[in-house]
């Protein structure tokens, strides 16, 4: 079954606005709201990666000095997560909406196809 999950482009700035209005501590909320709507293994694996994420930046914010180059590169992966988390979020995440006559004839449906007359031979290869 094919499940999809439509978001216009306010609902898609407003979880990429909690991701940034947070710095990357709440990267995980919109994430576990997709996956608990469609149910897809991908969306599991996504909000997963950022709870490995937040569990692993989290303590390093403590841990790791303010005068070192950790700190620095520290710095360099929550700005790039934070970057990869909107990405995924304005682009990745969502399905489009559907204009109003597509899903009234049925999103994705196979246009009726015209039958082509059987020739003398006939069917199967030809004889």
């Amino acid at each position: 079954m094919d499940k999809r999950l439509e978001a216009g482009w306010f609902q898609r700035i407003v979880w990429s606005v909690l991701v940034w209005g947070s710095l990357g501590l709440l990267a995980w909320v919109p994430f576990l709201y997709v996956a608990i709507r469609r149910g897809l293994g991908s969306d599991w694996g996504a909000f997963a990666a950022f709870v490995l994420y937040e569990c692993t930046v989290t303590p390093g914010l403590f841990l790791v000095p303010d005068d070192s180059d950790a700190s620095a590169v520290l710095g360099v992966v929550i700005i790039m997560c934070l970057l990869a988390a909107t990405g995924m979020l304005l682009f990745a995440m969502f399905d489009r909406r559907t204009p109003q006559a597509m899903a009234a004839a049925g999103y994705g449906a196979a246009p009726s196809a015209q039958t082509v007359p059987q020739g003398p031979y006939g069917y199967p290869y030809g004889r």
